[in-house]
């Protein structure tokens, strides 16, 4: 690619990035809805079911609040990212099936931009829930005390790299769904994943038959390279698997994305 050809492409893909932030800002209760959704949760499993899903968490056999609070919340956070990028999909399974798509294709655009503005705009999405859910965390005592600048920054990255798997995922489910309900439809087992991963409860408490699916699912290995990097427990070979999920559904997506979109409309 000349330079002349990337200064057009990065000039596009922040129009469209802008486009799409905008389209944020006007139309927030999506947005909203999903966010609120983890907060909700957050809430809920701590002062509703706290005493009993943190029993033997703590290490002492009994309830242990603060010890289940720091289980929760890094679960809890990827769940966001999940419930986040299913407003990516709706948005553009919405662009899809309003007909601007029509308009894009007639321009003299770089046309992958399209799909560029809608990734890096979930993704900076994804990081503001995030910041978000974790302010929310730290205030009802989340704490991380033990992790140095290096794992915080390595947590980040993790998460990032995760929310842009799961983005380009969502956004091949809304170029293949007819409609914006059907890709919200589709798009519900980004945040269906972390029920049935080691978000609420370890892996070893469920039934045995079921343990394999809950610890090598995309969800777990993510879930436990997060707590060890902020809350010094054994990472193991969760590490390597999440990375491997992350950039296997990154490439999965991103090809996915871009046969779609490429695909003669009918």
């Amino acid at each position: 690619m000349s330079s002349l050809a990337l200064s057009l492409a990065v000039r596009d893909s922040s129009t469209m990035l802008r486009r799409n932030l905008l389209h944020v800002r006007r139309y927030p209760s999506l947005t909203l809805n999903l966010l609120l959704t983890p907060v909700i949760l957050l809430l809920l499993f701590v002062y509703i079911f706290g005493d009993v899903m943190s029993a033997g968490i703590g290490g002492g056999g009994g309830p242990d609040r603060s010890a289940y609070i720091a289980y929760l919340v890094p679960g809890l956070l990827l769940m966001t990212i999940g419930g986040t990028t299913i407003g990516t999909a709706v948005s553009v399974s919405m662009d899809m099936t309003e007909g601007i798509i029509a308009r894009f294709r007639t321009m003299a655009i770089h046309r992958p931009s399209v799909l560029i503005g809608h990734v890096v705009g979930s993704v900076l999405q994804c990081v503001m829930s995030v910041v978000l859910v974790g302010a929310v965390a730290v205030a009802i005592g989340f704490r991380s005390t033990d992790a140095t600048v290096l794992e915080w920054l390595a947590a980040f990255g993790l998460l990032v790299l995760f929310a842009l798997a799961l983005t380009w995922i969502a956004v091949g489910m809304g170029l293949i769904s007819p409609t914006p309900e059907a890709a919200s439809n589709n798009a519900i087992p980004l945040i269906f994943l972390p029920f049935i991963s080691s978000a609420f409860v370890p892996v070893d408490s469920m039934p045995g038959w079921f343990q394999p699916i809950a610890e090598y699912q995309p969800f777990t290995p993510a879930i436990e390279t997060l707590r060890g990097l902020l809350l010094g427990t054994e990472i193991g070979h969760n590490g390597w698997l999440a990375i491997v999920w992350s950039l296997a559904l990154t490439v999965l997506g991103y090809f996915w994305s871009k046969a779609s979109f490429n695909r003669d409309p009918k």
